[in-house]
């Protein structure tokens, strides 16, 4: 994806009269896309001509990626680190320290599968959370400065697997309610 200038580079938080910004009201933006859905749904385009049934779906798609995007604050992060320059969608995270949190966090997960702990389970649900709020405040420091840009994208990448982390603990939540 190439970085993007001017208008295009806010255009998903513009669209919710937003400033770009990692913190955001997540509740006045869910009202907001609300609003917004309806005056852009195709079905109030049915009777339109063709072309204005595909604009109508093209703007509720847009309307829809953006909001998927901001509600999200590991995609926002992701958003906001690629409006400023490019992001590899991939790469070889050299954090060693996070590495280490890593392997520890997983082999918690494998015991507690292994005891079938839902108690335990909460207990480690809650801890990933207090490492993922201390990430979102960490990014949100660091993000609008430039010599930061490093430790921006670390703390990103921090997020994606927390999200599976978190991801592997409901679905583990799932098979132990059963």
């Amino acid at each position: 994806m190439s970085n993007k200038t001017g208008v295009e580079a806010t255009e998903y938080f513009a669209m919710f009269g937003l400033q770009p910004s990692f913190l955001i009201d997540s509740k006045a933006l869910a009202a907001t896309y609300r609003e917004l859905a309806k005056d852009v749904h195709p079905d109030r385009f049915a009777g339109a001509a063709a072309a204005t049934q595909r604009e109508a779906v093209e703007r509720a798609a847009r309307l829809n990626d953006a909001f998927q995007t901001l509600k999200s604050p590991t995609q926002r992060a992701l958003y906001l680190l690629r409006q400023q320059a490019e992001l590899p969608e991939e790469t070889t995270i050299q954090d060693g320290e996070f590495l280490f949190q890593q392997m520890e966090w997983r082999e918690q997960l494998e015991t507690l599968q292994e005891q079938a702990s839902v108690d335990g389970l909460a207990n480690f649900a809650r801890e990933l959370q207090q490492a993922r709020n201390a990430l979102d405040a960490a990014f949100a420091d660091c993000v609008s400065d430039p010599q930061q840009r490093e430790l921006a994208e670390r703390l990103a990448r921090r997020m994606q697997f927390l999200d599976k982390m978190f991801y592997e603990v409901r679905q583990l939540e799932e098979r132990l309610d059963d």
